[in-house]
């Protein structure tokens, strides 16, 4: 069985949010989003290392939410995290163990992620190299030019919105990581930064359930997904 190790960034601010509380660290039915969120891994089998990077304020809260899964995994720690996502995943890869297999990166406030989703995306990483989670574009994309004029109108047929966990071999996702450091390269997603080296990455349709809490709105869409998962 492989040894999976997941690197949840969670140094975000809640602008976006409207609020000074980090998004991770807002509360949904009793427990922050990060809680929900790591409990998700938690229940997977091939997991055996968690690590969270974000910023050093929120260590003590950090740590506090994964004592609760100590007896979950085999290990489970904070990094300090960076000024972008991307340096605050290459930071907790460079701290992870050689004797994991596959990693996977997932948002932290992403929480109703499925073990399902989890296996299938680990099981097909294992396989090719990589794997992430997306679903079918439901709307129709526009590519505008130097103003608001459009430009282009792509097949949507065509177009997949990523959703994470994303998930690759160890040695593939370091590699990648390594070069982007090298080139000064920022991606907007870590199968970006293989795709760059030439390596395979494919798609495993994910659960429109597996939505992303960004502002006020998705706040209240979670609760509504917790109320129903509860009854």
């Amino acid at each position: 069985m492989s040894r999976l190790a997941v690197i949840i960034p969670a140094a975000g601010s809640g602008s976006r949010m409207g609020t000074h509380t980090p998004k991770p660290f807002l509360t949904l039915n009793g427990k922050t989003i990060l809680e929900h969120t790591i409990s998700a891994f938690a229940k997977v089998d091939e997991v055996v290392d968690i690590r969270i990077a974000t910023s050093v304020d929120w260590f003590d809260q950090v740590e506090a939410i994964l004592n609760k899964f100590a007896d979950d995994v085999e290990s489970a720690s904070v990094i300090e995290g960076g000024d972008e996502r991307q340096h605050s995943i290459f930071n907790a890869l460079q701290s992870l163990d050689n004797s994991i297999d596959l990693i996977a990166v997932h948002d932290a406030v992403r929480p109703f992620v499925s073990a399902e989703l989890i296996r299938k995306c680990a099981h097909r990483a294992s396989e090719v190299g990589g794997a992430i989670v997306a679903v079918p574009a439901k709307d129709t994309i526009k590519k505008l030019g130097d103003g608001f004029e459009i430009s282009e109108t792509p097949d949507r047929s065509k177009l997949w919105q990523a959703q994470t966990p994303q998930v690759f071999r160890a040695d593939l996702l370091l590699e990648a990581y390594l070069k982007a450091r090298e080139d000064d390269f920022l991606g907007t997603d870590d199968a970006s930064l293989v795709e760059r080296i030439g390596g395979v990455v494919e798609v495993i349709e994910g659960d429109r359930k597996n939505l992303k809490i960004t502002y006020p709105i998705d706040l209240k869409v979670a609760g509504l997904i917790l109320n129903e998962e509860d009854l």
